[in-house]
């Protein structure tokens, strides 16, 4: 396979660059999951493609060729959607409230699955919060159904059931740079498509471009602005969150303006031990939930159908004291 014609066409700068078909997208990923392209090209590719900027048409022909190439979970007995959060960046600066959201969930009764890395280049991850509260990934994707069939939560590593997009993040480390691979695995939904994506998304240009992939595969997914790339609203000012149903959109809170004045009540460091102790003493109730992510779990507990509506919802998180 010739990969020149590919390079000619997207390597041309972030000006002079041409956009893939579907097909092209589509026969290009496949091979870069399927090892077939040397090093030198793929390097080339991977950083055109950064320079000139994926286009939804690219990005859902990468998606759909990572999703033919990664194991699949069964989804959980029952009519109530599984919430899956994808959580690949990790805390630098604040908590990394994920693991909270997963917990909160999975107390109503909703089933969660949370994938992601174990390690995150310096960054407190979901894992190493999990593991702080006694949760630990699965160590194979036979385990991660095991847990979710029986607890109704499990963590499962990118690597267990998509080694070849584990591959693609981790040439971050030799290249210095993202590549689309982040992109994907914010949309990847192993219960394919029949769970609720929680999509988050750190650039507001990407927000309408997974958005516009999302909506034509008609996925169920809530959309939102990341915190620190991680898929929880900001606790200090909640972000706008969306209901993607259908190919439909639907804003189900509006994005606030101003800061929440909740800092003192939030962690003081972010460390993974720490934030699983505030974890802790939220879900003991002994410190409130910070609206926002409130906010969130109503969204969660009416798009999984947990609850019927939107005020069913708000007063079951009412009703549960959270």
């Amino acid at each position: 396979m010739n990969f020149s014609h590919y390079l000619k066409e997207i390597g041309r700068g972030a000006k002079g660059a041409g956009d893939l078909s579907a097909e092209e997208a589509a026969q290009l990923y496949a091979a870069i999951l399927d090892g077939g392209v040397p090093e030198l090209e793929l390097g080339a590719i991977i950083l055109a493609l950064r320079l000139k900027g994926e286009t939804a048409t690219e990005l859902g022909a990468f998606l759909d060729a990572a999703e033919a190439r990664a194991y699949r979970l069964e989804r959980p007995v029952g009519e109530i959607r599984p919430v899956v959060l994808p959580s690949y960046n990790g805390a630098r600066r604040s908590a990394n409230l994920t693991p909270l959201l997963a917990l909160l969930l999975h107390r109503f009764g909703v089933p969660v699955l949370v994938h992601g890395l174990i390690e995150s280049f310096g960054r407190v991850t979901s894992a190493q919060v999990f593991r702080e509260l006694g949760i630990m990934p699965a160590a194979s994707l036979q385990q991660a159904q095991q847990e979710l069939d029986q607890k109704g939560l499990a963590f499962a590593p990118l690597s267990a059931f998509s080694p070849a997009l584990a591959e693609q993040l981790a040439l971050r480390s030799r290249l210095g740079v993202r590549n689309c691979a982040h992109s994907l695995v914010k949309m990847l939904d192993p219960f394919g498509g029949t769970g609720l994506l929680i999509t988050a998304v750190t650039h507001p240009h990407y927000l309408d471009i997974i958005r516009e992939v999302l909506s034509a595969r008609a996925r169920t997914a809530l959309l939102l602005r990341a915190t620190e790339g991680e898929p929880f609203a900001n606790p200090q000012r909640r972000p706008r969150l969306e209901l993607l149903r259908d190919g439909d959109r639907q804003v189900l809170f509006e994005a606030e303006r101003d800061n929440i004045k909740t800092s003192s009540q939030l962690p003081e460091d972010a460390d993974a031990r720490s934030t699983a102790e505030w974890i802790g003493k939220v879900l003991d109730k002994k410190l409130p939930l910070p609206l926002p992510l409130a906010n969130q779990l109503v969204c969660c507990l009416y798009a999984s159908g947990c609850a019927r509506d939107l005020n069913e919802a708000r007063a079951r998180v009412a009703a549960g004291g959270i």
